[in-house]
């Protein structure tokens, strides 16, 4: 009997939807995505908000089972759907990964995310404060892959998969990347993955000359 598969609603541009889109993909589980127009206001209607009365995507339903926000979503694939591999159980693995989802929640959101905003949704922040920001923390990710290939070690985790999608598109932000060989060497990784899916490019930013 083939299971029925996880419901995912997302904007084809939100990065946090992405993490979850890869997520399912990379541990090959059946999905159906659904699309909530962002620009229509439709997180914000009360079909939407019976869902996640946040009002953000993405989240998933899985045979009832509903959940939102983004890293929560990929440690419960992790832990209902993989054997140990995306999210390892030993205490320091566990608590290397819980930090690299804080990191993804806080500077890589304030950073990277916050600079995507800007140019591709019109967010009314500060560029110049944002850019640099995301290039402080840029600095300490490539330092800290220079002597591992994934985040937390010799394997990816669902640290790699939280923290992939706004560093991956930072460009589009007009934040560059090339001044970090062992991010742009983890990001190559990343997207080299069976099952790897990418999120829809924007020609935004940087991109623009690309």
């Amino acid at each position: 009997m083939a299971r029925q598969p996880i419901k995912l609603y997302r904007h084809r541009l939100s990065g946090h939807a992405h993490r979850v889109e890869l997520m399912l993909s990379l541990l090959g589980l059946p999905s159906e995505r659904i699309e909530v127009d962002l620009m229509q206001g439709e997180h914000k209607r009360a079909e939407f908000l019976a869902l996640n009365p946040f009002g953000q995507v993405p989240v998933i339903d899985d045979a009832g089972f509903v959940l939102a926000d983004s890293n929560a979503i990929l440690i419960y694939l992790a832990k209902r759907y993989d054997a140990g591999r995306w999210l390892p159980e030993t205490p320091t693995e566990a608590a290397a990964v819980q930090r690299w989802l804080g990191i993804a929640a806080g500077p890589i959101a304030s950073g990277p995310a916050t600079a995507r905003l800007i140019t591709v949704f019109g967010a009314p922040y500060d560029a110049d404060a944002v850019i640099e920001r995301s290039h402080a923390l840029l600095r300490i990710v490539d330092a800290e892959l220079a002597d591992r290939p994934f985040l937390v070690g010799s394997e990816p985790t669902i640290a790699d998969v939280a923290a992939y999608t706004y560093i991956a598109h930072a460009p589009e932000g007009n934040v560059s990347l090339a001044s970090y060989p062992n991010v742009r060497a983890w990001l190559e990784r990343i997207e080299g993955l069976p099952s790897f899916v990418p999120m829809q490019r924007t020609t935004a930013g940087l991109e623009q000359a690309a």
